[in-house]
């Protein structure tokens, strides 16, 4: 028997994850430095040589922008990782954003056929691993852009869906041109999440590289005051626009006392630590109510990033205020992990009934005590208060992280635009179409809040579509 006839020695299985690097956390707890440090090379390799380079790989099919996972991976094995970084750029801008902040253990990593037995390959740790490499080594090269098709393309808002749509497009050869109503690029990837899950630095590199796509950034652009979407088909000279602004109105629970100094609506208070930077002043100029004792409402990762964001600003005690248990907690385990070890302190089964207050300034948050119900609409346990079990924690600032809705200004600036009944624009799941013509939508917008890849991969569905629309191909 020759040598290419004989079986090949059976791969041997690391059942765990190779380990990634983290900040001390006592140490982090006080800083806004990256929590996680990333892969070294041998590390990468070690990681992407548990892929079992599967014939029908699943892990495909959880990701929403359809990157070629087995491909990738085995560049990286091959140590071609300029090549590696290309491969992923065919359907993804963005990708140190998504090595960082993808919920890959619900998506490309839950479908992973190691994770059957055993932990699934670290798709997203290889990701940030390769983005990082590509910027570190100034890999430049994209994708070949297409020949320019003569038309425009309007986008509001510059979030995740926003850049995914433009630079798609831009490659295909449009004319792309993104409206951002902020002073800064980037969405919720600048205003909400922080700067030690997500560098500020490593978002500009990502936004930089879908500029140079040719794609046309403009700031301080409100749509729906400054200019119309009907405007911008009408009179601006564009030949489709892309709704992408998100779902940043916050909303509040109607407790009395939410009026008080000192309560917060996440949004608020992520937007002026995070994207104007008062967590430096009076180096910056925006202020932010620094509390020795802070209550978070909520158990999303918005609700941790808020939680961890007020203790580096200098709080003692920070509380988690969450209405249900832990496993209903709609946050990353990794983030809930984070959060117990830099010394969140989580009040479980809790509610709040009242914020009090003393000379106009927050004093304390009146709670109950909640017990699980059979499950509501959301499949989970719904949380019953405990009557008489009423307590109070003794705070000075009450941040308010339980969900956003619509903002109503381009809903309804819009004409023939259909909303759904909670303000929502109604889009087509498989194309982004709205009721309009020439209109497109996705991320938040349309689904209301959810995560970055999401949003991403709408904006990938919407940008095949809008080509169609514009060139008349399939």
């Amino acid at each position: 028997m020759s040598d290419s006839q004989k079986e090949k020695p059976k791969k041997e299985i690391k059942p765990k994850k190779t380990e990634m690097t983290e900040q001390d956390a006592k140490k982090r707890a006080g800083n806004f430095g990256e929590v996680a440090l990333g892969y070294t090379e041998e590390q990468a390799l070690k990681e992407a040589e548990r892929c079992l380079g599967c014939k029908k790989p699943t892990c495909v099919e959880g990701c929403p922008v359809e990157i070629d996972i087995p491909a990738f991976l085995a560049l990286i094995q091959e140590k071609k990782f300029g090549e590696a970084i290309r491969k992923i750029k065919e359907k993804n801008c963005l990708p140190a954003v998504c090595g960082r902040v993808c919920p890959q253990e619900d998506q490309c990593e839950k479908k992973c056929v190691l994770a059957k037995k055993f932990e699934p390959v670290g798709i997203g740790r290889l990701e940030r691993f390769i983005a990082d490499w590509a910027r570190e080594h100034g890999e430049k090269d994209k994708p070949k852009i297409k020949k320019s098709t003569g038309k425009r393309v309007a986008v509001v808002g510059s979030g995740p869906a926003g850049l995914t749509v433009a630079g798609d497009l831009a490659m295909l050869g449009h004319d792309v041109t993104v409206f951002e109503a902020l002073h800064k690029a980037g969405g919720v990837l600048v205003y909400g999440i922080p700067e030690f899950r997500l560098p500020k630095k490593i978002v500009e590199d990502d936004i930089n590289y879908v500029k140079s796509l040719g794609v046309k950034i403009k700031t301080d652009m409100v749509i729906g005051k400054i200019l119309t979407v009907d405007e911008l088909l009408d009179s601006e000279g564009f030949d489709a626009v892309f709704i992408g602004s998100g779902a940043g109105f916050p909303i509040f629970m109607g407790i009395p006392g939410e009026n008080l100094n000192g309560v917060y609506s996440a949004n608020e208070f992520l937007t002026r630590s995070n994207l104007m930077k008062a967590y430096l002043f009076p180096q910056y100029d925006t202020p932010i109510a620094r509390g020795k004792r802070v209550a978070v409402v909520g158990g999303g990762n918005v609700a941790m990033d808020s939680a961890r964001t007020a203790l580096r600003l200098g709080a003692d005690e920070v509380y988690l205020v969450y209405r249900r248990s832990e496993k209903e907690m709609p946050a990353r385990i990794e983030e809930v992990e984070h959060a117990k070890e830099e010394g969140i302190i989580f009040k479980l089964l809790t509610n709040p009934k009242q914020i009090s207050g003393k000379d106009g300034w927050v004093s304390g948050i009146e709670c109950y005590q909640m017990e699980l119900g059979e499950p509501d609409e959301s499949g989970r346990c719904r949380p019953i208060a405990i009557e008489g079990s009423e307590f109070v924690l003794d705070v000075d600032v009450v941040i308010m992280a339980v969900g956003t809705s619509a903002n109503p200004l381009i809903p309804e600036s819009t004409s023939n635009l259909e909303l759904s009944r909670r303000g929502y624009i109604v889009a087509d799941e498989e194309s982004g179409k709205t009721s309009r013509e020439g209109v497109y939508a996705g991320g938040d917008i349309v689904t209301g809040s959810a995560t970055v890849i999401l949003a991403m991969g709408a904006g990938r569905i919407a940008a095949q579509s809008i080509h169609a629309y514009l060139t008349g191909e399939k």
